[in-house]
C-alpha cells in the first residue's frame, strides 16, 4: 500500500511538472512577442533557464542527504508554477522577465532532481525497471500543455490567462499528493549521517560522466525541439499560431508510445540495445526535421524523433542510481546535472544562428544535435554499469 502511494504521488509530480513545462514552452512565440525581443534576446532567455536550472539541481543534491528529496519536491514544485504564473505577469518589461525566467529555473532543477529521485526510489522499492513509464506521464501532460497552449494560441489569450490554468492545477495537485511521496528514510533505508557521507564518497564519477555525456546529447536535442519546433514552424515553414505548438504535442505523444513499451525493452533486452536501436531512430527524425519541406511533414519527424530518442533519459537515471551505494538519489542529482548542461547548450547553440539572416538558419542549427544523436550509439554501453556495492542491481533481462 505504501509502496502504491509514493508511486502514484511521484506519477502526479512528473505530470505537474510536464504539464507547466509545455504550457511555457510552446508560447515562446508569444513571450518573445509580448516583451518585442530579437532572437538574439530571446536565445539569452532560453539560455537563462537551464543555467540556473543547473544551480538548482546541485543545491537540491546537497539537501537531499539532509531533508530527502521529497521535501524539495514539495516545496520546489508548487514555486515552479508560481513562477510561470510570474512569467506572465511581467508584460513587456525585460527586467520582470528575467527576474521570473530565473526563478522558474532554479525551482525546474530542484524539481527535475528531486521528482527523478523520487522515481529511482519506487524503481528500487519494485526491484524492476520502471522509470520509463514516470516520463511517459510526463509526456502525456506535455500534450496537454501543448494542446492548451494551441488553444489559447487560437483564443488569443494573455500569456497570463494562458499560464495561470495549468499552474492553478499544478499547486492543487502537488499540495495534495505531496504528503504521499517516500520519506528520507524510506528512499535510503534509514542509513546514518556517517555512513551517508562515505557512500557518498564512494559513488564513482566515470559511469556518471560517460552517462551523463549521453544524457547532455539527447538535452541538446531536446532543446532544440521544446524551445524552437513552435518558432521553426512559424518562422520558416509558414505555419499559423495554432499549428505550431502541435509539433512539441507530436513529440510528446511519440514520447509517450515509447516511454510505456521502454521498460518492457529493458527487461528483455537490456538498457544498452534499447539506447543504441532509440539513438538511431531519433537521428533519422531529427534528419527529416532538417531537411522537411511543410510544417505538415516537421510534424512526422519530429514524431519519429520522438519514438527514438525519448528513452535516453529515464534509463540513464536508472544507471545512475546502480552505481549509487546511499540509495539517497547522490548519483541522479549528479547526472541530472547534464540535463541543464544538455539544455544550456542546446539553447546556446540553436540561439546562435536564430538571429541570422536566411531561411536556413534554424536547419543548419539543428544538423548540430543531429549529430550528437549519433554520439549516443557509441556511449550506449555506459547505460549498463557494474553495480556498486548498496547500488541497485540491474532489472533482469
Amino acid at each position: 500500500m505504501r509502496d502504491r502511494q509514493a508511486r502514484l504521488a511521484t506519477f502526479g509530480a512528473f505530470a505537474i511538472q510536464g504539464l507547466c513545462f509545455a504550457s511555457l514552452v510552446t508560447r515562446v512565440p508569444q513571450i518573445q512577442d509580448a516583451h518585442g525581443l530579437s532572437d538574439a534576446d530571446l536565445a539569452i532567455v532560453l539560455l537563462l533557464v537551464p543555467v540556473i536550472a543547473g544551480v538548482g539541481s546541485a543545491l537540491s543534491g546537497l539537501l537531499f542527504a539532509r531533508y530527502g528529496s521529497a521535501v524539495v519536491l514539495r516545496v520546489a514544485q508548487p514555486a515552479v508554477c508560481v513562477a510561470s504564473v510570474l512569467i506572465g505577469l511581467t508584460g513587456g518589461e525585460l527586467l520582470p522577465l528575467y527576474g521570473a525566467v530565473a526563478l522558474f529555473g532554479l525551482f525546474v532543477g530542484a524539481v527535475d532532481a528531486s521528482m527523478n529521485a523520487q522515481a529511482v526510489a519506487v524503481e528500487r522499492h519494485e526491484g524492476r525497471s520502471v522509470i520509463s513509464g514516470f516520463y511517459a506521464v510526463w509526456s502525456v501532460a506535455g500534450i496537454a500543455g501543448g494542446l492548451w497552449a494551441s488553444f489559447a494560441n487560437s483564443r488569443d489569450l494573455s500569456l497570463f490567462e494562458g499560464f495561470v490554468i495549468p499552474s492553478a492545477l499544478g499547486i492543487a495537485g502537488a499540495l495534495f499528493l505531496g504528503r504521499y511521496l517516500y520519506k528520507r528514510a524510506e528512499e535510503a533505508g534509514g542509513p546514518s549521517a556517517e555512513e551517508i557521507k562515505a557512500a557518498a564518497k564512494r559513488v564513482p564519477w566515470r559511469p556518471i560522466l560517460l552517462v551523463g555525456v549521453a544524457m547532455g546529447s539527447f538535452y541538446i536535442a531536446d532543446a532544440a525541439i521544446s524551445n524552437y519546433s513552435a518558432k521553426f514552424l512559424e518562422d520558416e515553414l509558414d505555419a499559423s499560431s495554432t499549428v505550431a505548438p502541435l509539433a512539441y504535442v507530436a513529440y510528446q505523444v511519440a514520447m509517450v508510445l515509447s516511454r510505456s513499451i521502454a521498460d518492457f525493452g529493458v527487461r528483455r533486452f537490456g538498457p544498452v540495445l534499447v539506447v543504441r536501436a532509440g539513438a538511431v531512430v531519433g537521428f533519422l527524425g531529427m534528419l527529416g526535421v532538417i531537411l522537411s519541406p511543410s510544417a505538415l511533414v516537421a510534424i512526422a519527424a519530429v514524431t519519429v524523433m520522438g519514438l527514438g530518442v525519448c528513452v535516453v533519459a529515464p534509463i540513464a537515471f536508472s544507471a545512475a542510481d546502480r552505481v549509487d551505494g546511499t540509495g539517497l538519489g547522490i548519483a541522479v542529482s549528479r547526472v541530472n546535472l547534464f540535463n541543464y548542461v544538455g539544455f544550456v547548450l542546446g539553447a546556446a547553440i540553436i540561439g546562435a544562428f536564430a538571429p541570422a539572416d536566411g531561411a536556413s538558419n534554424l536547419r543548419l542549427a539543428f544538423t548540430i544535435p543531429a549529430g550528437l544523436i549519433l554520439l549516443i550509439v557509441l556511449l550506449a554501453p555506459s547505460f549498463a554499469p557494474k553495480p556498486t556495492a548498496g547500488a541497485a542491481e540491474p532489472a533482469a533481462a
